[in-house]
């Protein structure tokens, strides 16, 4: 629903936690404003133009009003449906774009409102922080090749960062030739570095310094979110997206959205009975807190954040303190601000290695790959066998399972003398002879 901007909107706009909120003006179509989480706003205009979606800037709050704004706007779209495109003619008139100028459309424009918060505040970080100190000036037709290995040879120290930087910038290019801003993207063919993988599973002490550790936290919520990410095998996102509607706790089963996984797809994951254990107590805890005739309809998210009806975003600080509790954090010290010496804990396992371990355990046990895969929501079968190296047990037992039945049929001696014996050698045979053994 949109409402009317006027000055009076503006000083009653709340300022989002994280991310930007769009206000869309109720009368004149396309005209709208974006606040962002540092309280900045500003005014634009979405309109299309040689059949794509296209979103004008006008200016920011306080130089411009939402009057000024608005008279603005409403003078354009007349324009525009007689072919005037606002947008191209601001970059003619400010000459051909530089990577600073495709940096700050990229951000505006390449994700999409339902998007990954925390993915575009990580792209920005990047951007701002790698990107544009080294390339940020040039126009984008004067980016080759050679700029774009120069920046990934500098950041060889860390390959998976290098390739993050690279795999940035090639979708980047990508959105410039799809809105015409460049012919060829520099960053395309540029050798990645070979990357080895942290693969680290809890063994069977830590997971029990685990779960104390997570009984014993005072935010419980956060610990069953926890849990069910253990229990399931499930991404942090699945979890933390997740909503009471999903799960059929009678027939014990997690349908898990398509616009959930990471895969696009509709899963249906079973789940085990500590799994659906703590389902049924957190429903129960559910319901209480709720109101008069709760209905489960209403229960909305497992895990909701402060206000206790949006989903909660983030495990971060929970999982370091859970961590330090169970010895599974390592003390870092630095120095401050003012100084003095600053502990942090740097944690010595990721949230998405519950994951890995929930995988490597069932392989370890002899679960085949193909059904920890459908577990834990791999498409190919491929992406699995990276845990195929734990299934070194299951193949023992497989093996000595023969074993078994090929001592069974051995024939037995009845005096029980070995099967196989040491043939003498012939000074041992013409020995014997003489003394007429």
């Amino acid at each position: 629903m949109g409402q009317k901007i006027t000055q009076r909107t503006i000083k009653n706009l709340a300022v989002p936690e994280d991310g930007n909120a769009i206000v869309w003006d109720s009368e004149l179509k396309g005209f709208g404003l974006r606040v962002t989480a540092n309280g900045a706003i500003s005014y634009f205009l979405n309109y299309r133009a040689h059949g794509r979606q296209r979103r004008y800037k006008i200016g920011n709050h306080p130089e411009w009003s939402a009057e000024a704004a608005r008279a603005e706007a409403a003078e354009i779209k007349p324009k525009i449906k007689k072919g005037y495109d606002p947008l191209e003619e601001e970059q003619k008139a400010r000459g051909e774009p530089t990577l600073r100028d495709l940096a700050t459309e990229y951000l505006e424009r390449h994700y999409s409102a339902n998007g990954n918060a925390h993915t575009k505040l990580r792209d920005k970080q990047t951007i701002e922080g790698v990107i544009l100190p080294h390339l940020g000036t040039l126009r984008l037709a004067a980016v080759n090749t050679g700029d774009v290995e120069k920046l990934h040879r500098e950041l060889k120290g860390t390959p998976y960062r290098a390739n993050r930087v690279l795999a940035l910038l090639s979708s980047m290019f990508s959105e410039a030739m799809r809105w015409k801003w460049a012919k060829e993207n520099p960053a395309r063919g540029v050798e990645r570095y070979q990357e080895h993988k942290r693969e680290r599973w809890l063994q069977d002490d830590e997971l029990k310094r685990l779960t104390t550790a997570l009984d014993k936290y005072p935010d419980q919520s956060a610990a069953n979110a926890l849990r069910l990410i253990a229990l399931t095998g499930s991404r942090k996102s699945e979890v933390l997206k997740a909503k009471w509607d999903e799960f059929d706790l009678e027939r014990g089963v997690w349908t898990k959205p398509s616009h959930h996984t990471k895969q696009k797809k509709v899963e249906h994951v079973p789940l085990s009975k500590p799994a659906l254990d703590l389902l049924r107590g957190m429903f129960s805890w559910a319901r209480e807190c709720q109101a008069v005739e709760p209905r489960e309809d209403a229960l909305g998210p497992l895990f909701p954040g402060k206000d206790g009806k949006a989903a909660r975003v983030s495990l971060r600080k929970p999982w370091v303190q859970v961590l330090k509790a169970a010895g599974l954090a390592e003390a870092v010290t630095k120095k401050g601000k003012r100084r003095h010496q600053v502990t942090k804990y740097k944690p010595l396992v990721r949230i998405h290695d519950l994951r890995h371990t929930f995988a490597s355990h069932l392989v370890s046990k002899g679960t085949s790959l193909q059904i920890v895969g459908k577990l834990i929501g791999h498409t190919q079968i491929a992406t699995t066998q990276r845990y195929a190296h734990l299934a070194d047990s299951a193949l023992r037992e497989a093996t000595n399972t023969f074993g078994d039945i090929f001592s069974a049929a051995a024939p037995k001696a009845p005096d029980a003398t070995p099967a196989l014996q040491v043939v003498d050698s012939r000074k041992d045979a013409r020995r014997k002879r003489a003394v007429g053994e």
